[in-house]
This record gives structure tokens, C-alpha cells and sequence, in this order.
């Protein structure tokens, strides 16, 4: 679909999902292959506006456009689907917590299995000078709670909670959390009081490289702009992202990544 169908389509529409398939698929795209966290983000929204498509709502009524790079996109061989493990990481950007369960549908569908084995939810953003708060992060836990309780997601996990927010957590929660991502860039060694209640809670402790902010709003509609050239830009706002990987469970390899975002537009 050329740009100016893509920006008619996305100028009508309220919401836009995106999906970059396969990003190991890229090769035999031609495209070069994403190396950091914030290149596998930028990379596939630069390319995929341009395969824009409708998928409901009539000529007047256009509500949700799909965009996906379609040679790239990958479903699992329901055969192989014990073999393997399938796991992703949620980044909130600008939702709220029913959100969650779009995300781990669309993966879910894209992907063609059932359920998620693994969801590690990185922490909703807060407003500055606003510490991060047992009771801030509740809804959203209580949501990946109501998704494992309708077998949608087997184990769920937190990123970058410090010991204090992690027992909070622990204890208040019905379906406890299984892992905590750590980023090494800010903290070179695991803290000991994290570590030792980790082992005591059987919590696994998993180290990232992602940066603070993977996706920002402005960064989002620059490339909507530069992709389609639409003057509307900043009337979309990203709401969540998140990337999954399906691993080889027998030799840990990845077999399959990949980011989903959802983005909604508020025209005045």
C-alpha cells in the first residue's frame, strides 16, 4: 500500500495496530537486523506503515488499521508448541491496565497459540517526582492476575522493582510473581538484600539492557511522520508495546522476536 492510501486510512481511523513478525525473518527482507533494544523498536515501525490495511469499520467508519510486515510474520507449528517457550515483556506507555489483556491476546493470535508462558510487565510510567507505589502498580498486577487465572499466561514476572516494592508485592498478591529483570546498566552487581529475598521466595532474578524509556510519544509520531508524511502525527499516542520471543527449550535458542504495539488517536 503506497503512503497516501496509508495516511487516508490511518487519518480515519481511532486505533492502529502494529506488528513486525519475525524480526530474524528480516534477513531475507533485506533489511538489516536490529542490534540494540532501541533499533528493534524504531527499525520495524520505520518499514511497516507502508502495509497498512483495513480491518473493520466501513468507508466512513474506518476504527482499527492493522500494520504488519507480512513476509515476516510467523506462526507456531501447534506440533512444536510443547517444545518450545514463548515469552514477552509488556512496556506501558500511556494506558491504563484493561490494556494488558489486548496485548496478550494480540501476541497470543499473531503467534497462534493459546496462552503466553511468560508476561514480565516493566513498570507503568509515573509521573516526576512520583516514586513508583505498591498501590500504583495493583491494577496492573491484578489484571496479569485475572489473565493466568483464565490460563492466558502461565507465570508473571516484574522489572526493575528494588527488594522494599518487591516484598510489597510478594505479599500482597494472590498469583505471586515469578521473576524480577534487573538492569545492569544502573546496578553492576545484584543488590544483596534483593538477592537474598529473591532465593528465600524462589523468585528467578533476570538482567536486561533495555533503556528506561524504549518508546517515547514524541519519538512515536516522529516516525509516523517521517514514514507517512501525515500532519496529524500528534494526534496518535502509543499506549503499550510489547516484544516477545519464542525460545527452543532444549538448546535456548531463539527461534522466533518480535514487537506488537498499539497506538490511539485523539482528534480534536
Amino acid at each position: 500500500m503506497g503512503t497516501d492510501a496509508a495516511r487516508a486510512l490511518l487519518e480515519r481511523a481511532t486505533t492502529l495496530n502494529l506488528q513486525t513478525g519475525n524480526l530474524l525473518n528480516w534477513g531475507g527482507l533485506r533489511k538489516k537486523c536490529p542490534a540494540t533494544p532501541g533499533e528493534e523498536v524504531s527499525g520495524p515501525r520505520r518499514c511497516s506503515f507502508s502495509t497498512a490495511g483495513r480491518r473493520s469499520g466501513g468507508r466512513e467508519a474506518l476504527e482499527v488499521v492493522e500494520c504488519t510486515v507480512a513476509q515476516a510474520i510467523e506462526k507456531i507449528n501447534p506440533e512444536e508448541r510443547d517444545e518450545l517457550k514463548v515469552s514477552a515483556k509488556l512496556f506501558i506507555i500511556g494506558s491504563n491496565s484493561p490494556s494488558i489483556r489486548d496485548a496478550v491476546d494480540m501476541a497470543c493470535s499473531a503467534l497462534g497459540v493459546a496462552q503466553l508462558d511468560s508476561v514480565i510487565i516493566a513498570p507503568p510510567p509515573v509521573e516526576d517526582g512520583i516514586s513508583l507505589s505498591l498501590e500504583y502498580l495493583q491494577p496492573y498486577w491484578q489484571e496479569l492476575e485475572n489473565l493466568v487465572q483464565s490460563k492466558k499466561i502461565v507465570a508473571i514476572g516484574t522489572s526493575d522493582l528494588d527488594k522494599v516494592l518487591l516484598e510489597q508485592l510478594y505479599l500482597w498478591a494472590q498469583v505471586k510473581p515469578s521473576s524480577n529483570q534487573v538492569n545492569l546498566a544502573s546496578c553492576c552487581v545484584m543488590p544483596p538484600d534483593l538477592t537474598a529475598f529473591a532465593k528465600q521466595f524462589d523468585i528467578q532474578l533476570l538482567t536486561h539492557n533495555d533503556p528506561k524509556e524504549l518508546l517515547c510519544e514524541a519519538s512515536f509520531q516522529e516516525v509516523l511522520q517521517e514514514s507517512i508524511q501525515t500532519t496529524k502525527a500528534h494526534e496518535w499516542t502509543p499506549l503499550w508495546l510489547l516484544r516477545y520471543s519464542v525460545i527452543v527449550k532444549s538448546r535456548g535458542i531463539i527461534k522466533s522476536k518480535g514487537f506488537i504495539l498499539q497506538a490511539r488517536r485523539n482528534a480534536s
